[in-house]
């Protein structure tokens, strides 16, 4: 269902995935594309992967779109329409919340922002600037700007209220790169954004500091899972990496690193071949629903905005 809100006096579009009189207690998971697309793109990008949340009853899917195909991230080397001309996207997020909310009629306990690339950067922002709005993020192909590139509170101090965070970054993304660093020149003046970013581990590093995690993180190769379009005994593409930041009483924050992988999403559909290898030891909807589950276990009246 196509659906427009206006957020400082521009009207901004939106997909709703569920049923209008679901559940009360689903979550809403908000889905913030990468650079150049627009929510229906991104959602044929994953298969509709994330669509599965929504039939299930699990969770209201929104796929939001983002202004000329762009977000307004908190990178300070930005220049792309939506940077320019200061559009509100943490109001329009709010507001999109606040809708899904009266329209689903969700209690709205659990809001789950899930970013790819762009969006990615996006869902950062929101982390720093809008913690009360979130109860947990998936981020997929993008890593945090270094502390001078960075527009919001760039700080690995515990947060007074942290959520579960999960990272996936390919190894051999030739847009955002797992080392981290600058982008490459091409990279750059394609997407028109520059400045220097966190290594993949280091941005698992920082959000865990932020999540009061002290103890070292767990590292295992998840199970090979065969791809579906190849024969069940064929050798998987890709395998994932899983580095978990877990102690008792704090949210988690895991990375998958996607060994080969490129500036895709994980998941059985693969992405276009220019931007790389895509991960499908585990799929984003997957994600999400751990995302989901370990919300269940910790109780969501906890994460209701103070």
């Amino acid at each position: 269902m196509l659906s427009t809100v206006t957020v400082a006096g521009r009207i901004r579009s939106f997909t709703v995935v569920g049923e209008v009189d679901g559940a009360p207690d689903r979550a809403i998971v908000l889905v913030f594309h990468g650079s150049r697309q627009t929510g229906e793109v991104h959602r044929r990008f994953t298969g509709g992967a994330l669509d599965r949340l929504a039939a299930e009853g699990r969770a209201v899917v929104v796929y939001l779109d983002g202004y000329r195909g762009n977000w307004n991230d908190a990178r300070a080397a930005s220049s792309f329409p939506a940077r320019r001309e200061g559009i509100e996207d943490v109001e329009f997020a709010r507001a999109v919340v606040d809708t899904v909310r009266r329209s689903h009629h969700v209690d709205g306990s659990a809001v789950v922002a899930v970013g790819y690339s762009n969006g990615g950067q996006m869902v950062f922002r929101l982390l720093h600037e809008a913690p009360e709005l979130l109860a947990g993020a998936v981020v997929v192909a993008a890593t945090m700007p270094d502390r001078a590139g960075f527009l919001g509170d760039f700080s690995d101090a515990p947060v007074e209220r942290p959520i579960p965070i999960v990272l996936v970054a390919g190894t051999a993304d030739r847009i955002v790169p797992f080392e981290g660093g600058r982008m490459a020149w091409w990279a750059r003046a394609l997407f028109k954004v520059g400045g220097v970013a966190l290594s993949a581990p280091a941005t698992a590093a920082y959000f865990a500091g932020r999540n009061g995690i002290t103890v070292a993180p767990e590292v295992e190769l998840l199970p090979a899972r065969p791809r579906p379009d190849r024969p069940t005994a064929a050798k998987p593409a890709t395998r994932m990496e899983r580095t978990a930041y877990r102690e008792p009483g704090r949210a988690s924050v895991t990375l998958y690193a996607v060994q080969g992988g490129g500036h895709t999403v994980p998941g059985p559909t693969p992405g276009p071949a220019v931007v790389g290898r895509t991960g499908t030891d585990r799929g984003i909807d997957e994600l999400v629903l751990d995302v989901l589950e370990s919300l269940d276990q910790t109780g969501r009246d906890e994460l209701l905005p103070k």
